[in-house]
């Protein structure tokens, strides 16, 4: 396996060399200023990064602790490392501004294909029985490097909020603290497996992927970015209060709240957030004095009365609530869109991290998002 990382490692560079050479060609003529070379550079870095990681990790390339390591890295594990090479290439990209013509639309293509191999490297490793601590791992620092490099993309593209980059950190600091506790000889306390948590962290991959893209407006992503935040910093503080001891959610009467609050936002709160959302969108609409002028206008009130249709009626409410996020960030009604429509994006969002709740006629989509694809 060392030939086949060591083959890995250089086959990248190599990659990344041959991608700036096309961006140099691709950009000699432009006015728009672009330094094919600065990004060379920051992705090679990064791709060492992941290389040195996948490296340094490979005795973990067996299903568990007491099993024979595989002979090789296996489909799954070198899909995810693609995946790595895809985030460092996004990270070239850094501290640079928006590219000319195609080069602006190179991070959302490169991260985008990122976000659909996070999910689809876990489906190749249970189906092909090769599923392994390193892929586990690989997994989760991959996460952590994507949400750090496409936000800084985003933010200097002006696509989400500075503030988002709290997300950016919290993985590193979450797991300095624990690193520091261990050192104090403080308790440290084992996180249980959790959909909601899975789930947050997936959606904001997609996320970042989808506002990257130039033909969303940055008025309506913005909003987003701070609506799909405070959820997962929310997540991060409970489970930091697990880790430190300070919460056990399997002790009542925590496992007590907990449990009611769930209850009471699938029972009340996210049947009403989808009526809420549907009454918005008129209003939104109004305020903003949105009135169809042509063809490319009537088309996006079909699609945003069917998107309304899966919200409203429980059939598939994520993924009507995934289109009129979309249609909005893509067509604002307004070139500054006001408060209504920035609830409208809020509620949405809430829905689409969410679900339905009580009274959808098919959730099919919840079912998709909290599934492991291939499982058995």
């Amino acid at each position: 396996m060392k030939l086949e990382l060591t083959t890995t490692g250089i086959a990248g560079l190599l990659a990344l060399s041959a991608l700036a050479f096309a961006l140099q060609q691709i950009t000699i003529d432009s006015v728009t200023p672009f330094d094919p070379w600065q990004w060379l550079l920051q992705a090679s870095l990064l791709w060492v990064y992941v290389w040195y990681q996948v490296w340094s990790h490979r005795l973990l390339n067996r299903p568990a602790a007491e099993q024979p390591a595989f002979a090789t890295l296996g489909a799954a594990n070198r899909m995810t490392v693609m995946r790595g090479w895809l985030i460092a290439a996004t990270g070239g990209f850094v501290f640079m501004p928006p590219g000319p013509g195609v080069v602006a639309w190179l991070p959302a293509l490169l991260y985008s294909l990122a976000a659909i191999l996070d999910r689809v490297d876990g489906f190749v490793a249970r189906r092909s029985h090769q599923a392994s601590l390193l892929g586990s791992h690989l997994d989760g620092v991959f996460d952590a490097l994507g949400l750090l490099v496409a936000p800084l993309v985003a933010v200097a593209y002006g696509k989400v909020h500075w503030l988002y980059l709290l997300v950016s950190g919290a993985y590193y600091c979450f797991h300095l603290g624990t690193r520091w506790r261990r050192w104090r000889h403080k308790p440290v306390k084992p996180l249980l497996p959790s959909k909601l948590r899975r789930t947050l962290a997936g959606f904001q991959m997609g996320m970042v992927a989808v506002v990257l893209w130039p033909p969303f407006q940055a008025d309506i992503t913005v909003i987003a970015s701070i609506a799909f935040m405070l959820p997962m910093l929310a997540g991060f503080v409970v489970d930091w209060l697990v880790v430190s001891a300070r919460l056990d959610p399997a002790r009542s009467p925590t496992a007590d709240i907990l449990t009611q609050l769930g209850q009471l936002s699938r029972q009340l709160v996210l049947p009403l957030l989808r009526l809420i959302t549907v009454a918005l969108v008129p209003v939104a609409g109004w305020r903003s004095g949105f009135v169809p002028a042509d063809t490319a206008d009537w088309i996006f009130l079909l699609v945003l009365v069917a998107a309304l249709t899966l919200i409203v009626l429980g059939l598939g409410a994520r993924i009507g609530a995934l289109a009129l996020v979309m249609l909005l960030a893509w067509q604002a009604p307004t070139p500054s869109p006001g408060l209504w429509a920035h609830a409208l994006v809020c509620c949405a969002t809430a829905i689409l991290l969410l679900g339905g709740g009580r009274f959808s006629l098919w959730q099919w989509d919840d079912v998709w998002v909290e599934r492991q694809d291939g499982a058995t």
